[in-house]
């Protein structure tokens, strides 16, 4: 018998809701009825204005699930929460919610798994699954706020996977999650992280969104940056850098630089010296002055890598040079330290303690 598989009512936008209830003999009003509530985490089951006869059409058509939280940590020392959420399917992601006086900003996963093999990540260990669905992808930010009883008002694209490898889910999430009629997140306040996926940053632009793009970037040279970025062996240095020239005269909008510190590998004085030359050079001219910060992040140690976090001298000093240089580097105050905050950790830990048979 064949089967049909249901949509899933959570990526639904709003033009498309109003699309199947005028197919399905509904007003087109109902969509205004319908959304909000959707993204507040009710069910159609649970939304007592509908109806039993529509309530039992949404059943018919499609799928609902709210990803489940299967563990919470909450740390004492600033509040920070991790959530590892189940989805539908049993696989597992992972969520920050990370608190700071201009409001609570959540840290989502944008693939189960991740196949970019960065060496000093834990979230690509086993490599990638599959996508998100941009239902899965809104149900992180909804999940953690009806579990909070808090309003999220900022998102950062860094947890699992690689938000440019799974680009159409990603981009419709960002529209449901900016829908005015929904969570309505402005475009400003949410940040896309990317370890260099040179024709989607290209494609990105086009859409001209003013989101806030970060490059991952890690190191200055195409050796050092391939010895523990493969995708660099793809796009190099230059090439990261020229698209990130153009996505700027393109949209106007800041770029940020994520530079993960390791001990001994990309740490030294003389590696700061040369991201700056590098930075510079690419990114400035006598004629056009592109704004450049690289905000610097001692490495998350995991036990399955050999990496380790360089020293505080060895982060300020770095620092030290880049400001020496004309470039703002900042180091991100580590979050939720007692927890283990850094996205990758919990699911590895379950899928570790899963038996194999």
């Amino acid at each position: 018998m064949e089967t049909v598989s249901k949509r899933e009512l959570l990526s639904l936008e709003l033009f498309e809701l109003e699309e199947w209830l005028l197919s399905a003999g509904e007003a087109k009003y109902r969509a205004k009825q319908l959304f909000p509530q959707l993204h507040k985490g009710l069910s159609p089951d649970e939304m007592t204005n509908l109806g039993k006869r529509l309530q039992q059409k949404l059943r018919d058509a499609f799928v609902w699930h709210l990803p489940a939280v299967e563990r919470k940590l909450v740390s004492k020392i600033d509040g920070t929460v991790k959530y590892l959420f189940s989805l539908a399917d049993g696989n597992c992601v992972e969520s920050v919610v990370m608190r700071y006086e201009h409001g609570n900003t959540i840290c989502i996963s944008s693939q189960v798994g991740c196949r970019m093999g960065c060496k000093f990540c834990a979230s690509t260990i086993g490599g990638r699954v599959r996508d998100l669905s941009s239902g899965e992808l809104l149900g992180q930010v909804i999940a953690a706020q009806k579990d909070l009883g808090e309003r999220i008002s900022n998102i950062v694209m860094m947890g699992i996977g690689e938000p440019l490898d799974n680009y159409d889910n990603v981009l419709k999430f960002l529209r449901l999650v900016n829908c005015e009629d929904g969570i309505n997140i402005g475009y400003r306040h949410i940040s896309l992280s990317t370890c260099g996926l040179v024709d989607k940053i290209e494609r990105l632009m086009e859409e001209n969104l003013p989101i806030t793009l970060s490059i991952s970037l890690h190191a200055p040279d195409d050796e050092t940056r391939s010895a523990i970025m493969p995708i660099n062996k793809k796009y190099g240095v230059d090439a990261l850098l020229d698209a990130c020239r153009a996505y700027f005269a393109k949209t106007g909008r800041r770029i940020s630089f994520e530079y993960t510190l390791i001990a001994g590998k990309n740490d030294s004085a003389e590696n700061a010296l040369k991201l700056a030359r590098v930075l510079n050079a690419k990114l400035r001219s006598r004629t056009e002055t592109m704004p450049i910060h690289v905000n610097l992040i001692p490495v998350n140690e995991v036990s399955e890598t050999e990496f380790k976090r360089s020293s505080k001298d060895a982060v300020l000093k770095f620092a030290k040079v880049l400001e020496s240089k004309g470039i703002r580097a900042t180091v991100r105050r580590k979050l939720g330290s007692d927890i283990n905050a850094s996205c990758g950790q919990l699911r590895r830990e379950k899928i570790l303690s899963e038996p194999s048979f």
